[in-house]
C-alpha cells in the first residue's frame, strides 16, 4: 500500500512538442517579461499620463482581439487532438478554421493602429504609447509568425505529414500560439484595462 502523496508518473509520458521550441518559448517569454514590466514600473511613475492615454484605446476592441486569440488557440488544440487520432484532415478543417478566427485580430488590430495613427498617436506620441507600439508590435510579429505555422501545420495534414506518432513539431506549432495567447492575456488587462 503507498501512502505517499507525491504522483506517480505514468509510463511512456513525455513533454510534448520538441526541447528547441521550449527554449525558443522560454527565451520569448523572457523578453515578454522585462517588455511588461517596463510597462508596469513605468505607469507607476506616470499613472496620470498612463490614464489619460489609456482613453483613446477600445476595451472592446481589445476584448475581442483576445476572443479571437483564444478561439484560435481551442482550435489549433482540437486540431491536435485530430491529429494525435490520425485525423489529419479533420486537424487541417480545424487549422482553416482556426485561421479564420485568427483573421479577426488580424483585422482589428490593423485598424486600431491605423486609427491611433490618424489621430497622431504614433511610438513618439508620449511614454504610454511608445511602449504601446513596442509592446503591442512585438506581440503581433508573434501572431504573424504563429499563423505561418498554423497554415503550413494545415498544409502539412493535407500532405499527411502528422498523425498518430508523429506529431512532435505539430505539438511545437500549437505550444508557440499558446504562448502567443498567454502573452495577450497578459497584455490586454495591462494596456488596455487597468490603471
Amino acid at each position: 500500500m503507498c501512502t505517499s502523496a507525491e504522483p506517480v508518473a505514468a509510463p511512456g509520458r513525455r513533454l510534448p512538442g520538441d526541447l528547441a521550441m521550449w527554449l525558443f518559448i522560454l527565451a520569448e517569454l523572457s523578453v515578454f517579461a522585462l517588455l511588461i514590466l517596463a510597462f508596469a514600473v513605468t505607469q507607476q511613475l506616470k499613472p496620470q499620463l498612463f490614464a489619460a492615454s489609456r482613453q483613446w484605446l477600445d476595451t472592446s476592441t481589445g476584448l475581442a482581439m483576445t476572443l479571437s486569440l483564444l478561439g484560435t488557440g481551442l482550435l489549433a488544440a482540437l486540431a491536435l487532438e485530430r491529429v494525435r487520432r490520425a485525423r489529419p484532415r479533420s486537424a487541417a478543417t480545424l487549422l482553416l478554421a482556426a485561421l479564420l478566427v485568427a483573421g479577426v485580430y488580424l483585422r482589428l488590430k490593423l485598424g486600431e493602429y491605423r486609427h491611433l495613427l490618424e489621430l497622431g498617436l504614433d511610438l513618439a506620441h508620449d511614454t504610454f504609447f511608445t511602449l504601446y507600439w513596442v509592446l503591442t508590435g512585438f506581440h503581433f510579429l508573434h501572431v504573424l509568425l504563429g499563423l505561418l505555422m498554423l497554415g503550413w501545420l494545415a498544409h502539412g495534414c493535407l500532405r499527411g505529414r502528422y498523425g498518430a506518432g508523429r506529431q512532435a513539431g505539430f505539438e511545437s506549432a500549437v505550444l508557440y500560439w499558446h504562448m502567443v495567447d498567454l502573452v495577450w492575456v497578459l497584455l490586454f488587462p495591462l494596456v488596455y484595462v487597468l490603471d
